[in-house]
């Protein structure tokens, strides 16, 4: 589905698409389209931050399937920013941002995410705004336009 703008024609994402990160070796992530978010948030168990070449980096843990906190991926990013982000709850807390690529079908760019446990709750990402801003339009009548899950073949 595309939808008409002033601009073009934007592609339209659903309320939740499969997407992935292949430079944090995620093949597809569920994520949650959050217009509400500023800043895309993505789950992370742990976060440590260390220095390497005298620049900061994290070290993390992801664990990319819902349902799922046996099957872990760890990573380390260099950090791009810290900044304190205001969950929905009205909690603030200073989280790491990265930068990384995400690909969402053919789609492919570069997003900043924040590092936060979302343990408790149901999407393991949220894809939100400034990531969306020029690039799509949502449609949350609609759930996976884009991004398809992937089967595994045995």
């Amino acid at each position: 589905m595309t939808i008409s703008n002033n601009s073009g024609s934007l592609p339209a994402v659903g309320w939740r698409e499969w997407l992935s990160l292949p430079e944090l070796n995620i093949d597809q992530i569920k994520a949650k389209v959050d217009t509400g978010a500023r800043t895309s948030a993505l789950h992370a168990f742990f976060v440590d931050p260390f220095q390497r070449d005298g620049i900061e980096w994290v070290k993390f843990g992801i664990h990319p399937l819902q349902n799922n906190s046996e099957y872990a991926i760890e990573c380390e990013m260099p950090v791009k920013d810290r900044r304190v982000v205001t969950d929905s709850g009205g909690h603030r807390e200073e989280r790491f941002i990265i930068e990384t690529t995400l690909k969402l079908g053919q789609h492919e760019w570069l997003a900043e995410l924040t590092l936060t446990n979302r343990d408790s709750m149901r999407f393991r990402m949220l894809l939100g705004r400034t990531a969306l801003d020029s690039r799509f339009q949502v449609n949350p009548a609609e759930s996976y336009n884009i991004g398809k899950k992937h089967r595994k073949k045995n």
